[in-house]
This record gives C-alpha cells, structure tokens and sequence, in this order.
C-alpha cells in the first residue's frame, strides 16, 4: 500500500511540474495583461472569451479522455484500436466545429457584445478545436505511463505562448517607437488585446504539430460498435464535464450579461485577476487528476484499493488545506502578481481557494459511479451544480457583483460534493478518515480566523506573525501524518 501511495505521488509530483510550472508561467503574464492592456475593461474581454474556450474545450471532448482510459484499461491489447477510434471521433467533431466558428463568426460574435471583433470567435475556435484534438494524444501518454514526454509538451506549448504574448505586447510596441519599419508591415498598435488571442493561436497550432508523432503511433481503425460502447459511458461525463469547469468558468460567462456596460466589463476584469491568485489550489488539483484517474483504474481489481482510495483522498485533503494556508496567509506577497487597481478583489480568494478545495475533493468522490459504470449519476450530481450556480449568480451578482460569482462556486461545489458522498456510500462504500479531515479543516479555519486579526503598521511584522501560524499547521501535519522519514530524499536525514 505505501509502494502504490508513493508510485501516485511520484506520478503526481511528475504531471505536477508542467502543471504546476506551467500555471505558474501563465500566472506572471496576469501582470503583464494588468500594466499593459489599456483598462480592466480588456482584459475583462479576455477572461470572458478565455471561459467560453473552456467550457467549450469539455463539450468538444465529451468525456472520452475518461472513456479511453476506461475502455483501453479494460480490455489492453485492443488499447490501440480504442486510441485510433476515439482520435478519428474527437478529430472529425473539433474540425466542424472549427468551421462553424469561421463562416458564422459575425452572428456569434453579435451576439456575444463583440460585433467589431468577429476574428476574436474565429480565432479562439479553431484554438479550441486543436486543443479538443490535442487532449486525445495527451491521454494517451497517461495511458502509457509516458510523464516526461507529457511534461516536455506541456511546457513547450505554454513557453511558445508565452513568447508570442511578450512579443507581441512588449518587443512590437517598443519596436513600433524604436524601429516602425520593421514591424509595419504586420503590426497594427491600435489592435491592442487582440494579440492575446493571435499568440494564442499560434502557439496551439505549433503544439498540435508536435504532438502528430504521438498521434501516428497506432494502425488506425474504426470501430463502430466500440464507439458507441464508449459514448454510453461518456457521454453523461459531458455533463459531469461541464460542472466541472463551472467553478473556473460559468460566472464569468454569466457576468457580463447580468453586469452590463463598461462597468461589468472592468469588475469582471478584476475578479478575473484576482481569481489568477487562487489558481495554485487548481495546479495541484490538476496534477494530482492526471496521476488519480490511471490509478483508480489500474488499482480496481486490487483487494486493497478501497484503502488506497481513502488514503488518497486524506493526503489530497491534507495537502490542499496547507495551500489554501499558505495562499491566505502570505497575501501581502502574493497580491502584487496584479497590479494595484486590481486589489480590491483580493477578498475573492479564500471564497474561491476553498470552492477548488470542494472540487477537487469532488473529483476524488466521482470514483465511484466511474469504477461501477454509473456515470449518469455524475451526469445529475452536475445537473445539480449548474442549476445552484445559474440561480446564485442571477440573485447575487446584481447585487454583489463578483463576490455573488465566488459565493455562488462555493455553495455549488460544497453541496455536490455532499450528495457525491452521500451516495457513494450506498453504492461503493469506502472508509474515509473523516475524523482526520475534520481535525485539519477546523485547525485551518481557526489559523485563518486568528491571522484576519494581524493587522500591524508593519508587513514584515504581520508576515512574521503569520509564518508562526503556518509552522503550527506543518508541525501538526509533520508529527501526526506526515512524518519527515516517509518523505523521499528528506528521509535520508531523518530516523
């Protein structure tokens, strides 16, 4: 058992450097977009656009990233087959869409407030199509245990987006001033947040042509009666999908139509940068997702997997509550990733952090109807959710504004993360330490209560006064779970 929890924590500390490195990349150009876009206004525009790529990107794989995995676990030397069916079947419906999005781009675009932009729908629909098809190759290194090839392509694609969105907002307008003639000829200064979606594209197209070797790996067939197998089974994971990009996406979706004008577009800016903060809780959610899935499924024939699932779940819990310290209690440092005119948001974020926290705790819980092949009750659970967060944000963001967005995630994770365990329990029972997680969640509620009192003259004072209550919490966490000995490397040093 502690073979297998530290073979999951390998592969999630592995998945975790693109994740985590990656996020963290894309997290310093949140201060580029806040100094350099002309308003909160614009980058407003991009958190909107940014959401409906998301949401979109779950519909346009409609779970078969899961339903491979199930189907080539299943049954491993027909693993080839199922790669091939399930690539020709996400290729061929991301490609229609993507010329949906280019010969209707002007009604889409009119009726999403961007009438002068049409490009902007034609753009992010062809990123979103190649990066449907993308996720197909990229769970298929999952499946082969391939890591390091993942990582490596993970990276790659988020330094070339990177390098686009420097050029074209940084090296171009100092060109534009220093040497015009260079740049003319393709630079236009007036276009403005427009070059956040062309680096974009550029970057997904450069992707999608490296991840062709991992895609011409297998002898490609098609099978029909496999496919519809598959569909059964994932199909209600698109619902399950959906609600599981709520949390990051249906708010800032639903914002500008309950916020409307310049307004709701610079508040929906700055709940957008602010919300970057919390993105740390979300990497290692993601990590820890890439590694848990392949796991669940290789570990079900296992007589001691239930135990393992329930230790995973205690260490997720564990780990995540010390971030959300860690985040919360350093702030002060953590608040000039975004620019000054931003922090009025940054009361968003523990609101925000513990609603990933119930999402991740979500995810953890979804292995039940996933190893039972119940996944409609995945399908009703995110029924549920979207209709608790569609209601909470039409009552509380016109009056609230995106405080109504961040408690409307919270209220819609918290409670399906309930009923999730509620009906686990009569479906796959599984003894979860729940008096462990308990103990923590309350120490980590009373840690943050007292730090929301520390408020001296002085930040190094208030950051010192802070650090004492996050040594309390490690020491907990060192002396009853985790202690130093079981941790690789450390535990040479330690008895």
């Amino acid at each position: 058992m502690a073979q297998q929890m530290k073979k999951l924590a390998k592969e999630t500390a592995l998945y975790g450097v693109s994740s985590i490195l990656g996020k963290f990349l894309n997290w310093l150009m949140v201060p580029l977009y806040t100094y350099v876009l002309a308003s909160s206004a614009d980058y407003g525009i991009v958190t909107n656009l940014y959401a409906w790529t998301a949401l979109l990107l779950v519909m346009l794989t409609y779970g078969m990233e899961t339903g491979f995995l199930r189907f080539a676990n299943k049954n491993k030397e027909e693993a080839g087959k199922v790669y091939s069916t399930t690539l020709i079947t996400v290729g061929t419906t991301s490609f229609i869409f993507a010329m949906i999005c280019i010969f209707f781009s002007h009604p889409i675009a009119n009726a999403m407030g961007y009438k002068n932009h049409s490009e902007f729908i034609a753009l992010l629909g062809t990123v979103v199509a190649m990066d449907a098809f993308g996720c197909i190759p990229y769970v298929y290194l999952r499946f082969k245990n391939r890591p390091v090839r993942f990582v490596f392509l993970n990276l790659f694609a988020i330094a070339v987006n990177i390098f686009f969105n420097i050029f074209f907002l940084v090296i171009c307008p100092w060109l534009a001033v220093k040497a015009p003639y260079l740049i003319n000829w393709f630079y236009n200064p007036d276009y403005g947040v427009g070059y956040v979606f062309i680096a974009n594209i550029f970057s997904t197209a450069m992707v999608t042509i490296a991840l062709l070797f991992d895609v011409f790996v297998v002898k490609f067939e098609f099978d029909k009666v496999l496919l519809k197998q598959m569909l059964k089974y994932s199909l209600p994971l698109v619902v399950l999908g959906i609600a599981g990009i709520m949390n990051q996406t249906l708010d800032k979706i639903l914002f500008p139509f309950l916020m409307h004008g310049k307004t709701g577009a610079s508040e929906l800016g700055i709940y957008g940068a602010t919300s970057k903060i919390a993105l740390v809780m979300l990497m290692f959610t993601q990590a820890f997702r890439y590694s848990y899935e392949p796991f669940i499924f290789a570990q079900k024939k296992d007589k001691n997997s239930l135990e393992a699932y329930a230790d995973a779940m205690k260490y997720y819990i564990l780990i995540a509550l010390f971030i959300f310290l860690g985040m919360v209690l350093y702030m002060d440092i953590f608040k000039y990733v975004i620019q000054r005119n931003y922090w009025a948001g940054l009361k968003v974020v523990p609101v925000v952090l513990f609603s990933f926290i119930f999402q991740g705790v979500f995810f953890n819980l979804s292995l039940w109807y996933k190893l039972t092949d119940k996944t409609m009750y995945g399908a009703w659970f995110s029924i549920l959710g979207t209709i608790i967060i569609v209601i909470l944000n039409v009552v509380l963001v016109p009056v609230y504004s995106y405080m109504g967005c961040a408690w409307a995630a919270f209220v819609c994770y918290l409670v399906i993360m309930v009923v999730s365990y509620y009906f686990g329990q009569k479906h796959m029972p599984i003894k979860y330490d729940l008096k462990t997680i308990g103990l923590y969640t309350a120490v980590t509620i009373v840690l943050y209560g007292i730090s929301t009192f520390i408020d001296t003259p002085y930040k190094f004072v208030n950051v010192g006064l802070k650090s004492i209550l996050m040594i309390g919490y490690l020491v907990l966490l060192v002396k009853r779970d985790f202690p130093l000995r079981s941790i690789p490397v450390i535990n040479k040093f330690f008895k």
